[in-house]
């Protein structure tokens, strides 16, 4: 007869349990709230409500900005953390701090204090004014604020995966005559890659949502700068509840499809580049 173990620890189906009813209880039910109030559209209603031309305008500026920002932070986020791992010097503690300061700021703090900056009149906007670059106010404006919110994503998710990774690995690739590019491209980067998608998945997904510094730098001008959270807020202040939902379904769906796109990419990166 086999010798029962006792655990400190709850048990596997305990555990389960009350981890199924949290994530019931905090996104299943209601998400499925969110799909049950779409139901009252008709198609045709619904079809209306998801494909009006200023909707489909404000679903382009939110994936194509989202994308660019989390795109823009994959390089500039890899670069900060391997100057943040490899190297040493003067004031690297604050420097280590700054980057998690979108975490912390609340994001209209972050929009008024980005607006300020770039504003025709303000510190940097004043600069660029002459060159005839506008950023606040405009579709450029709304990628800053997304590339601001996203960078901490990706250097916070880089930066563990670095500091842990045997720099012996690439004295040996320098031994064999590889140059610096060369150790980097294929021995470094192969590392860092399932990192680097989990940083990029995680910084668009973010951008997807976020709100309150987009509102302040964007103008919200229909057609052009108005992102799609803050189109559902419009119809839920004009108690058009099932046309916001019918917008947030179709965000939520495309969502969790180009999610699991990139969750599938890095588990594949992931498998391929395992070591044997």
């Amino acid at each position: 007869m086999a010798k029962k173990t006792t655990s400190v620890l709850p048990g596997f189906r305990l555990t389960l349990g009350y981890t199924v009813l949290y994530l019931s209880l905090i996104v299943l039910i209601p998400l499925a709230c969110t799909f049950w109030k779409t139901s009252e559209l008709t198609w045709g209603q619904f079809w209306h409500a998801v494909a009006a031309p200023r909707v489909l305008a404000s679903y382009r500026l939110s994936f194509g900005a989202s994308f660019l920002a989390a795109l823009t932070n994959l390089f500039f986020g890899l670069l900060v953390a391997w100057v943040l791992v490899r190297y040493q010097f003067w004031g690297k503690r604050f420097v280590d701090a700054l980057v998690d300061l979108p975490f912390a700021l609340p994001t209209a703090v972050a929009g008024i204090a980005l607006t300020a900056v770039y504003a025709p009149h303000g510190w940097i906007g004043q600069w660029l004014e002459p060159l005839g670059i506008q950023v606040a106010f405009t579709r450029l404006g709304v990628f800053v604020a997304l590339t601001f919110i996203g960078l901490p994503f990706i250097v916070r998710t880089v930066q563990p995966v670095l500091e842990d990774f045997d720099l012996e690995i690439e004295e040996s690739a320098a031994s064999l005559g590889a140059n610096r590019w060369q150790s980097f491209w294929r021995v470094t980067l192969p590392m860092l890659r399932p990192a680097l998608l989990t940083g990029f998945t995680l910084a668009f997904a973010r951008a997807l949502g976020e709100y309150g510094s987009v509102v302040f730098i964007s103008g919200n001008m229909p057609m052009k700068t108005e992102i799609t959270p803050l189109l559902i807020i419009t119809k839920l202040e004009e108690f058009d509840y099932p046309g916001a939902t019918a917008i947030a379904v179709v965000m939520l769906v495309t969502s969790f499809v180009l999610l699991l796109a990139i969750n599938f990419l890095q588990w594949w990166s992931h498998r391929h580049h395992a070591p044997a």
